[in-house]
C-alpha cells in the first residue's frame, strides 16, 4: 500500500475514479504475497502490481470492469483454468486477487494514517451476500477508526483484525458459511537506527535507504555523528541514549542496530531496545564481546528472554569484511527479519483465529 498511495491521492485529487485490487491468497509460486496491491483507472493508468506482470492486463481489465458497474468481484487465476497460459500462470500457482472501486473518503483517511505512521488493518468483506461484498473497515490502535460491516459482524471483525495486528500477518478469514473477510495488515514504511556515527553506519545508512527504510542516526559525539559525514540519513540526534530515544517512535516496523563497541551507548541502547516493540535489534562485536555483553546486560536487569531477540554477533554471516559488505550483511538479516516474523504456522494458525470468531 506504501508504494501506490502518492499516485492514489494523486488521482483522487484530479477526480479520477479508482480500482484497488488485492492480493488475497495464493498457492504455490505465485510471485507476490497476500496483500500486494495494484490501482487502476478507467483510462488504464495502472500503479502497483499483484503479479509482477503474470496477470496485471487481465486485472486491469477487472478494475475498469468494476468501475463502470460500480460492482466488486473476486478474481481466481490458476493452472487448470483454460486461461493460464493466457495470464501467465503456466510456471505453476495459483492467486486469488479481490478488486474493488475505491471511495473518496477510504483514500483520505488512509492518507492520515501513514501521515501519523500506525500500523494498521484493512478488513473487507471479499465474499459474501450482494449488500456485504465489498464493504470494509479500518482498525487501528484497537478501535475502527473508518467503515462498517455491517449487521453482527463489526465486533467480530474488530477482534480478529487486532489478532492479526499483533501478529502481523494478513489473513482471509470465513466468519459464516456466507461471509469471508480479508485482513490485510499494513505497517508503516520501516525504519532503522543506528547507534553509533562509525564508518560502518556510513555504508549502512546508504543501502538501507536504497532499500526503503527511514533512517535515523543517534550519536552524542559530534565527531562521528555530523551532518558531514551523514548527509542523507532522515533523522540525526546528536544526544545520549536515553534522550535521543525519547525523541523517536520505536514500533514493530522498526530494527535497531548497535554499532559503537563503546557500553556506554551500546547497553544503554539495548536496554531500551529489547524491551521495545522493535523487530529486529542487532550488535556489532564478536562472540566474546558479546557474552560479556550479555553478562552485563543480565547483571542489570534485562531477561534471558529479552535478551534472546539480539541478534550478535550482528548481520548474516556471508564472511564480510570490508564496511560495504558488513553493511550488506546486517541488511540482509534485517529484511530477512522484518519478511519473516514469528507468527503461527499453519493450521495452528487457521485454528487459532477460527477459534477467535467462533467465541464471538
Amino acid at each position: 500500500m506504501c508504494d501506490i498511495l502518492p499516485d492514489l491521492i494523486r488521482w483522487q485529487k484530479e477526480g479520477i475514479p479508482i480500482a484497488l485490487a488485492t492480493v488475497v491468497q495464493t498457492w504455490g509460486s505465485s510471485p507476490r504475497s497476500a496483500g500486494s496491491k495494484m490501482a487502476v483507472t478507467l483510462a488504464g493508468k495502472m500503479t502497483g502490481s499483484v503479479s509482477g506482470g503474470c496477470v496485471e492486463n487481465a486485472v486491469a481489465e477487472a478494475g475498469m470492469q468494476s468501475l463502470k458497474t460500480n460492482r466488486p468481484q473476486l478474481l481466481h487465476f490458476g493452472v487448470v483454468d483454460e486461461t493460464a497460459w493466457e495470464v501467465g500462470l503456466a510456471c505453476g500457482g495459483s492467486i486469488d486477487i479481490f478488486v474493488q472501486p475505491l471511495e473518496t473518503d477510504f483514500v483520505n483517511k488512509l492518507h492520515s494514517i501513514f501521515l501519523d505512521e500506525i500500523p494498521f488493518v484493512h478488513a473487507i468483506i471479499i465474499r459474501g451476500p450482494d449488500d456485504l461484498l465489498g464493504r470494509e473497515m479500518l482498525i487501528a490502535e484497537g478501535r475502527i477508526t473508518f467503515g462498517s460491516i455491517g449487521n453482527q459482524w463489526d465486533n467480530a471483525v474488530l477482534t480478529v483484525g487486532m489478532q492479526a495486528l499483533s501478529q502481523g500477518n494478513s489473513r482471509r478469514v470465513s466468519l459464516s458459511e456466507t461471509v469471508e473477510v480479508f485482513f490485510d495488515v499494513v505497517s508503516p514504511p520501516p525504519t532503522l537506527i543506528m547507534v553509533g556515527g562509525v564508518h560502518i553506519a556510513i555504508a549502512l545508512a546508504a543501502l538501507a535507504k536504497t532499500l526503503g527504510f527511514r533512517t535515523i542516526l543517534v550519536d552524542p559525539r559530534k565527531a562521528w555523528g555530523s551532518e558531514e559525514r551523514f548527509p542523507h540519513v532522515d533523522m540525526l540526534i546528536q544526544d545520549w541514549v536515553d534522550d535521543a530515544f525519547a525523541k523517536i517512535r520505536i514500533t514493530r516496523s522498526t530494527a535497531i542496530a548497535m554499532l559503537t563497541h563503546d557500553p556506554k551507548l551500546d547497553d544503554p541502547a539495548l536496554k531500551i531496545a529489547l524491551t521495545s516493540p522493535a523487530f529486529y535489534v542487532g550488535a556489532l562485536g564478536s562472540k566474546t564481546t558479546n557474552a560479556k555483553r550479555r553478562e552485563r546486560l543480565l547483571n542489570d536487569s534485562l531477561s534471558e528472554s529479552e535478551l534472546s531477540r539480539l541478534h550478535a554477533p550482528i548481520g548474516l554471516d556471508i564472511g564480510a569484511s570490508t564496511p560495504e559488505e558488513i553493511a550488506l550483511s546486517i541488511m540482509s538479516e534485517v529484511v530477512k527479519t522484518h519478511r519473516k516474523p514469528d507468527q503461527l504456522e499453519g493450521k495452528e494458525e487457521a485454528k487459532h483465529v477460527q477459534s477467535l470468531v467462533s467465541d464471538l
